[in-house]
């Protein structure tokens, strides 16, 4: 059986074009940030840990399950699967920041840069800029973040691409894309963590809070 030369039939169907699927992904995780399930503790770092590890499980679990049937039917989960785990690490973003005390700074701008700054971070170069010793989430026009959304939609659909072969293996590729899923997480709450800590000195300043409307 021939492994597939471009991105399923799931992830095209949504939008035209796969790229153009995964954007509109992509925006619809992003344009809620959703209620935090915690509250701030004395010990951030170490609860912060507990629900990065809790979210990966989570993911894993998710994403190794929906990737177990073989083939074409595989391959139509791979756009519902990732946007399964996306609002998964938006859930988990939201509680980390809870847990600094920080909830009412968490924008859309946040979340994005939190969800994919270990897969695109020169494309998000623009959303969080270093300012001295702290860094500082910036707001975004309209028209830079339909175009950040474009360019992370490309990477992301790439990734898809370079990983479906993947879900053609029953059982083993179901493991490898559990593992994969485990680890991205674990990526977007190392990101949160190192954005809070970032700003921690300034949280509250008004430079140091995007107003978006």
């Amino acid at each position: 059986m021939r492994r597939p030369a471009s991105l399923p039939v799931a992830v095209t169907a949504a939008g035209g074009s796969p790229e153009r699927a995964v954007e509109g992904a992509i925006e619809r995780v992003i344009s809620e940030v959703p209620a935090a399930r915690t509250h701030e503790v004395a010990d951030p770092d170490t609860a912060a840990g507990r629900i990065a590890r809790d979210a990966a499980q989570k993911a894993a679990l998710l994403s190794g399950s929906l990737a177990l049937p073989p083939g074409p039917f595989g391959m139509l989960t791979v756009l519902p699967d990732i946007y399964l785990i996306w609002k998964v690490q938006r859930q988990m973003v939201a509680d980390i920041f809870a847990l600094y005390g920080r909830e009412a700074e968490l924008t859309r701008s946040h979340m994005l840069y939190c969800l994919f700054r270990h897969l695109a971070s020169q494309v998000l170069r623009d959303v969080a800029v270093r300012a001295g010793q702290r860094v500082v989430v910036q707001q975004l026009t309209a028209g830079a973040m339909k175009s950040v959304l474009s360019t992370i939609g490309v990477k992301v659909s790439q990734r898809i691409a370079g990983s479906a072969a993947s879900r053609w293996v029953p059982v083993a590729g179901a493991a490898v894309v559990g593992a994969y899923a485990y680890w991205d997480t674990q990526q977007v709450a190392r990101t949160a963590q190192r954005l809070l800590e970032s700003t921690a000195a300034t949280a509250g300043t008004p430079d140091a809070r995007p107003r978006e409307r």
